[in-house]
């Protein structure tokens, strides 16, 4: 009930002559009127608070508000019923109640925070969060979130209007209403837009807060859905902003859009002598040994085997993103140390086949070089069986070796000799 309305229920001939000492006496009298208020709330409270703990919690939440609140009223009615009529004291009433809007809009906020809080708390979110707990508190973040900036909103336009200037160009605005709403749409197109697309995602089960998603090229998780953006927490620690549109138009990775459970894969590229079924019994072994694995898939399959090298591809499960990644790491790390210790010949080789080919540029061979050519030939070409044996002696012959020296030719007798 606002001052005005009080005014109406007083009698102003019984009023006293408005005054200084007047005002002090009523503002301390309804000041105390206000504290006696609020302990008979408090009291009250208490005495219901053991069957109904939410009363306690709700208190605790509006408890300076409303001592404001109620504080402010009573200055208000003080100064309305025994101020002196001047510019001074139009100006503090219209303070005064421009403050006891604020707070009462306060006090709206914090009951709508701790209603929401209290339907929050029945959807916890985490690791172990459902689906249906994310989509839950989604959309009631979101539904806070906008109770509060209506509540704002209506309370800041009240304020104003407090003033007759504002009135008039109230009156304005409502006349031009449709020149007026083209003009803001295209002014806000940009934030509208957002604002349009926070409500889609918040009630299209697009994302939901605790999501994984990949953003940008980023592995992240959903912190926060606002009006207008969404707060992804990297997995570094970081944060990346990102517009609501930007999840409206644009593809992204929900890692988590029926369910938290995955798939990862773990691929090794080792030697042709690696035994795939001695390694499948590794792997057993590992998985059996983490609690990472949630026992869904487990598969040890040779991917490829071209180019030198056999590619080992393992597909591995987990419940959530966070554990598939440290399993996928742990997974490789003990095979890796399985194939040093227990199977080196699997370790990954290069091999380089090196022939030497004779060129032309090379030194001439010696004579005993030579000599062992020329056994060696005898010995491939004309060896195994007696005639061939023979064969490489008459070949082999010395007026048949061209490496023998030649004979000398007879001399031609002279004419007259």
């Amino acid at each position: 009930m606002t001052a005005a309305a009080l005014l109406d229920l007083v009698d102003l001939d019984a009023v006293p002559e408005r005054g200084l000492a007047f005002l002090l006496v009523l503002t301390a009298l309804l000041l105390a009127v206000a504290a006696l208020v609020v302990v008979i709330i408090e009291l009250a409270v208490r005495l219901v608070g053991s069957r109904h703990p939410w009363s306690v919690s709700l208190l605790r939440h509006t408890r300076l508000a409303l001592r404001l609140l109620l504080a402010a009223v009573a200055v208000q009615i003080a100064v309305a019923l025994a101020a002196p009529v001047t510019r001074f004291s139009e100006a503090l009433d219209r303070v005064l109640t421009i403050a006891v809007i604020g707070l009462f809009a306060w006090v709206l906020v914090e009951v709508v925070e701790h209603a929401f809080e209290g339907a929050m708390a029945r959807y916890p979110v985490g690791a172990e969060a459902t689906r249906g707990a994310r989509r839950a508190h989604t959309q009631l973040t979101f539904l806070q979130r906008l109770a509060t900036v209506t509540i704002i909103v209506v309370a800041v336009s009240a304020a104003l209007l407090t003033f007759p200037q504002m009135q008039a160009l109230g009156a304005s605005l409502l006349a031009s209403a449709g020149l007026a709403s083209i003009i803001a749409g295209l002014a806000a197109q940009s934030t509208l837009s957002n604002v349009f697309a926070g409500v889609q995602l918040a009630f299209s089960d697009a994302i939901r807060v605790d999501d994984i998603v990949i953003v940008e090229g980023e592995w992240g998780r959903i912190e926060e859905i606002t009006l207008t953006y969404v707060v992804v927490r990297i997995w570094d620690d970081r944060r990346l902003v990102v517009p609501s549109t930007h999840f409206t138009t644009t593809p992204f990775e929900n890692w988590t859009r029926t369910g938290s459970e995955l798939l990862g894969s773990v691929e090794l590229d080792l030697d042709w002598r690696v035994s795939p079924a001695a390694m499948r019994e590794r792997l057993d072994a590992v998985l059996d040994g983490t609690p990472l694995w949630d026992r869904r898939v487990s598969v040890l399959q040779v991917a490829d085997a071209v180019g030198g090298h056999v590619r080992v591809r393992i597909l591995v499960s987990a419940a959530d993103a966070g554990s598939l990644f440290d399993l996928r790491n742990y997974v490789r790390e003990q095979l890796v140390e399985w194939v040093r210790l227990e199977s080196p010949g699997a370790m990954p080789r290069t091999r380089v086949q090196v022939e030497d080919v004779g060129h032309g540029s090379e030194e001439p061979a010696s004579d005993q070089q030579r000599a062992e050519g020329s056994g060696s030939a005898r010995r491939q070409l004309f060896s195994g069986t007696p005639e061939a044996q023979q064969r490489a002696a008459q070949m082999m012959a010395p007026s048949a070796d061209p490496t023998a020296p030649s004979r000398a030719e007879p001399e031609t007798p002279r004419p007259g000799a």
